[in-house]
């Protein structure tokens, strides 16, 4: 038996059509707008009923016509019916000297005489009213006809359609009589090629006037979608947001379907817009507990500081237990106010504030940062790759130097004796930028990039911090920026940390109008920077 390529799949088993073709789901069709629906029923509809009233219209002018041509033709019996041939004598022939007059007879008409169910005699009038006899086929055909008086319709070979009506008259004589049906068929077939013409005309026409009509029925739908639209571009996930999109009062009637719609996302975005109130308001006060309360901290904690470091230096002899005592409430202090400095500075920036904006030389930057991790991190192995021209940014120096310093002990601490961190700066245009992010060197991509975060405009510095340890686990990567975000395990931890690291590299860099993003995976994580050359962006 003959198969087909797959094993155990015989030919006549082979399926005759593509399966796949016909089972689409619905969500891989294209879908069809509104518009599109609205216009093609108003234009189905309208076909239809031109086909209806079109096929009535010629239903009933044909069923006229053939009454008219009935009654025509028991006129036509009526004048036949003249002294017929005596009884014992054979009924006379059709003709010009036959039982229907020449002048009465029209062109095309038929008559015969039919004795006992047998042809007997029969003519054709032609164009000339000249009568000319009937072939074998159409003597046949007239004898089959039925005499009991009603109209009825047969075709005649060559001669065409016909409609004849036979009446019996004495001695078993049946006359004949039919007239063509060609007038009737023409008439109808002009009509119904009138028909069709109007209904492609009308059909066309309706479908231009349903275009328009149904176009500009459906703009207050447009203009709510534009203002949905508008509303989704909006930047409503963080910072203090002014949500004053609302659907025009035209738009918004109750009293139309469109209208309702708009109404309900007038009803909605209010609704929006004082959640975002309120949530605007936590935030703020939120805020400014953590400005307050660092601020405050501040002064205990240098206090907690100086008195401890003052304890521990004076010549006094004290126990061991209170030396140490002392010096770890020393150190906490220290951890404590670092803490709050981060929570202060995370704070501020949240609100705009606190960052400068002046010519920052970044290739000198990461010398120094580069260098204070090997002073911190002899056993690590520290490269730095620089362009051969110095690169110079607007930003603020400090915030910088911090971002790099967050990341390079990021590096530091969480990875072991030995890994290698490598430094690379490089410049690039904005939209090669955007290139190199869409080809996955900056990890997940710059999410903030396809928001509009991401000033594009124009030359940016791409900043990437590699190291070969051991990676970051794949479910801690999304909330790697996040405040108080810590790693697992797996990343073997030396020093505490207080999750604020990263949060500020974050901040930061979103503040310089740039983005932050990571990729890692076992034996290499990529922390990659890119900065706007033009600097801060303005406060919103």
């Amino acid at each position: 038996m003959t198969t087909d390529r797959r094993p155990g799949r015989p030919l006549w088993n082979r399926p005759l059509w593509n399966r796949s073709l016909w089972n689409r789901s619905p969500s891989n069709r294209s879908p069809w707008s509104l518009r599109r629906r609205l216009v093609l029923a108003v234009v189905a509809l309208l076909a239809a009923a031109s086909i209806v009233i079109g096929a009535t219209s010629v239903i009933l002018l044909r069923a006229t016509l053939v009454d008219r041509l009935d009654e025509q033709l028991r006129a036509a019996t009526l004048r036949s019916q003249g002294p017929g041939a005596p009884d014992d004598g054979p009924p006379r022939l059709p003709g010009p000297n036959a039982d229907i007059p020449r002048e009465l007879v029209t062109v095309g008409t038929v008559t015969a005489i039919v004795l006992a169910d047998t042809y007997y005699a029969g003519a054709f009038y032609d164009d000339e009213g000249s009568p000319r006899p009937l072939d074998a086929d159409q003597q046949e055909i007239i004898a089959g006809l039925l005499d009991d008086g009603r109209p009825q319709s047969a075709t005649l070979g060559g001669l065409g359609d016909y409609r004849f009506v036979s009446v019996e008259g004495p001695s078993d004589v049946v006359r004949v009589i039919g007239l063509p049906l060609s007038p009737v068929n023409s008439i109808v077939g002009q009509l119904l090629v009138a028909v069709g013409i109007v209904t492609l005309l009308g059909v066309a026409l309706a479908g231009v006037a349903g275009t328009v009509v149904v176009r500009r029925s459906l703009r207050p739908l447009d203009r709510v979608a534009a203002t949905a639209g508008r509303v989704a571009e909006l930047q409503l996930d963080r910072g203090e947001v002014a949500l004053a999109e609302r659907v025009a009062d035209v738009d918004a009637d109750p009293r139309t379907e469109v209208g309702q719609v708009g109404a309900a996302i007038n009803r909605m975005l209010g609704h929006v817009a004082s959640a975002l109130s309120a949530r605007q308001e936590s935030e703020r006060k939120v805020r400014q507990f953590v400005a307050d309360a660092s601020h405050e901290l501040r002064t205990p904690l240098a206090s907690i500081r100086g008195y401890s470091e003052l304890t521990r230096r004076t010549g006094h002899d004290l126990p061991a237990d209170v030396v140490h005592s002392i010096g770890r409430v020393e150190s906490e202090a220290v951890r404590m106010t670092s803490l709050v400095e981060d929570l202060l500075l995370l704070a501020r920036l949240d609100e705009g504030r606190d960052l400068e904006s002046e010519p920052v030389d970044l290739s000198r930057l990461l010398i120094d940062a580069v260098s204070d991790a090997h002073a911190a991190g002899p056993h690590h192995e520290w490269s730095l790759d620089l362009p051969e021209e110095p690169m110079v940014i607007l930003g603020d120096r400090l915030r910088l130097h911090q971002v790099v310093a967050n990341v390079l002990t990021n590096a530091r601490v969480h990875t072991p004796a030995g890994t290698t961190v490598a430094v690379v700066l490089r410049g690039a245009a904005g939209e090669a930028g955007a290139d190199v992010a869409a080809r996955g060197d900056l990890a997940a991509g710059v999410d903030v990039a396809a928001r509009g975060d991401l000033a594009v405009g124009g030359d940016l510095a791409v900043l990437t911090i590699a190291d070969t340890g051991p990676g970051i686990p794949s479910e801690l990567q999304p909330h790697l920026f996040e405040r108080f975000a810590r790693g697992d395990s797996s990343r073997s931890r030396v020093a505490g940390s207080t999750g604020l690291g990263l949060a500020i590299v974050q901040a930061v860099v979103a503040g310089h109008g740039g983005a932050v993003t990571v990729r890692s995976g076992p034996g290499e994580t990529v922390f990659t920077v890119l900065l706007p050359v033009a600097g801060p962006r303005s406060p919103a």
